[in-house]
This record gives C-alpha cells, structure tokens and sequence, in this order.
C-alpha cells in the first residue's frame, strides 16, 4: 500500500473480539469488492458475511472464497450479527428499501455496541443525509459514505478509489478495511455524508463528458475516412488517461456488453444525478445534457433492436451512447463496420 494510500491514522489496537463484517449487494461492482474484502480477512478466520436479493450471487462468491465467507439469512442477520455493514447497491429506491430493513432490525434489537454502516453506492447526496439520520437515531451506530470510482475491472482488481465522509472515527475504521482490499486509495471529504457522493457525481460527470465527446471524435473519424482506430491511437498518445483509453477500446471494437461493464441505465440515472444538482446549485453542465440524450437514444434503439428479437447483448455498457452519434451521422448505431462513411485514400 502507498503511503498517501489513506488519510487517516491507524485506528487504535483492536479489542480481543475482532470486527465482524458484513456486505449487502452482488451486483456488478458489488460481488468483486465483496469477494476482496472476504480475501483480505481470511487470515482472521471470521468469515465475512454476505447477502444479496438473489441468492445465487452469493452461493457463487461462497463458492469462490470458501471459508471467507458465509451466506446472511436476510438483512436483519447482517444487523444484528456484523459491526461494519458494507453496502453496494443499484439506485436510491435501493438504497432506501435495504436501510429502511436494517432500521426494522435496528428497532427489533438495539446495539449496545458501536455498529458502522458504509454505503459504497452512488446516490443522489441528500439522500445520504436521510440515511444518516436513520442510522444515528440508532444508540451507537453510525453512517458513512464511500462511493467508489471506477468500472467493474477495477472494482475485481482492488483499483478503485474511494471516496468517504462521515463521522470519523468510523471512516478511518473503514478506510483501512477497504484499502488495500478494495481499492487503491481513500480519500476523506469530511463529516457532512453528504460530500462523498457529490464528489462521486462530479466524477462522473467528467467520464460522462468526456464519453461523448469520444463519441463525438471516433464518429467523425469514420464519416471522414481516417478511422475511429486512427482517432483512438491519437487519444492514446495525446490523452492517455485510463478511462478515455479504456471507453475509447469499447467504443472502436462495438463492445456494448452492460454485464461486464457499467449497465447503461446506470449511466442514465447518475446523468440525471448531476443534472439535478446543476439545476440546483445554478451551475449548468451541456456536456451531461448531450450526454444524457445520447444515451436514451442508445437505449431506445437496443430496446428496439430486443423487441424484434435482433439485439446482440441482453444490456447495454453507457459507452453504447456513441450510438446516438453515429445515427445522428447516419452509421449503424452498434456495428462501426456498417454505414455511410467515406472511403479512406492511401
């Protein structure tokens, strides 16, 4: 681990009876950061416990991990047996029905020990203060927020970057239950919940912008003969940031595929996120707005394409938004080796 890896000291000697962790949530991000997190306490021989809305997800990552991990019968058994509850979740309704169950459970049997909850999903961040306040009318429970950036190859890597505010104390236990396990680095914004995930949307709005305005460039090199390929080099030397390189491979080679990647209907709820902020903070993002139709297009044409039984992927990657460019330039929307381009001259 780098030592800026994590702002924070090392929290204090651990009593004799260690932590008992927990996870809710095996999605795409969710099983490989949960996965990681089992691995890195194998050690302790305190199995992580994990629960997700299918149980399928979760028979796999005990198959994977084996003794690092054990099934939660329900939310409920997450509360009332683990001290530090991770969760990784789709949206804010999900956010909202999960934490809603672990106040039920919180009612049913109050902690008389300090109990933390993690949220590493990306929620609109007034809803964290809701969540917050929950949490702490609770006697010693707290809430921290640690969404995290980037796609699922970072999240089964270990490589992400995760953003944490809250109270204090609980974000440097978490800081170093998820650094170096989880992610790369931490990084602390403070006591208000509310910080971590405005961070995590204005992230997102640059990847979001700079999606289109890839889609925009590897459009225009088709329609002018050079190449999306050509186009992508160039980024490659110019702009060689990992995400611009990463989205840039996807878009060139069609690689659209939502289930190994972040589904497009995240995309599309974290676009409306940020616009929602913009409008409330004054502080206008077109990039989002264009961004944010070009990948309804995207997903209007694949609902299109799965009506009539023509689709090639069940979900859409939010990098499919280069479909409304290249429509709009009047290219197949999904395959780069279809349409109306001009002929390169060598």
């Amino acid at each position: 681990m780098q030592p800026d890896a994590v702002p924070f000291s090392r929290p204090s000697t651990p009593s004799a009876q260690p932590l008992r962790l927990g996870w809710y949530g095996l999605g795409a991000m969710g099983y490989f950061m949960a996965r990681n997190l089992a691995n890195s306490q194998k050690h302790r021989g305190l199995p992580v416990l994990v629960h997700n809305r299918s149980p399928a997800k979760a028979e796999k990552l005990v198959k994977e991990v084996g003794s690092a991990a054990n099934i939660a019968r329900s939310p409920a058994e997450l509360v009332t047996e683990c001290d530090v509850i991770f969760t990784n979740l789709a949206n804010d309704a999900a956010v909202t029905s999960v934490y809603n169950d672990f106040a039920k459970a919180l009612a049913q049997s109050p902690p008389t020990k300090p109990k933390i909850f993690v949220d590493t999903s990306t929620v609109y961040p007034s809803l964290a203060g809701e969540v917050d306040k929950v949490v702490s009318g609770f006697p010693h429970c707290h809430f921290v927020t640690a969404p995290v950036f980037g796609p699922p190859p970072a999240a089964d890597a270990g490589k992400l970057v995760i953003a944490l505010s809250g109270d204090y104390r609980s974000k440097k236990e978490a800081a170093y239950l998820l650094v170096p396990a989880v992610g790369r680095k931490a990084m602390d914004l403070g006591g208000n919940v509310e910080k971590a995930p405005t961070l995590k949307l204005i992230g997102n709005s640059l990847i979001m912008g700079a999606n289109e305005l890839l889609s925009e460039t590897f459009t225009l090199g088709d329609k002018s003969g050079i190449g999306a390929p050509t186009v992508l080099n160039l980024v490659k030397d110019i702009m060689p940031a990992p995400g611009m390189v990463a989205y840039g491979e996807k878009m060139v080679n069609d690689r659209f595929d939502g289930t190994v990647g972040f589904a497009i209907d995240g995309g599309i709820k974290d676009a409306n996120h940020i616009r929602r902020l913009t409008a409330e903070l004054n502080s206008p993002m077109p990039a989002v707005d264009i961004a944010h139709q070009r990948m309804i297009t995207a997903r209007a044409i694949h609902e299109s394409h799965k009506a009539a039984g023509t689709n090639k992927w069940d979900i859409i990657d939010w990098s499919a938004l280069i479909a409304g460019s290249r429509v709009a330039a009047g290219l197949d929307p999904f395959d780069s080796s279809k349409g109306s381009k001009v002929v390169r001259d060598d």
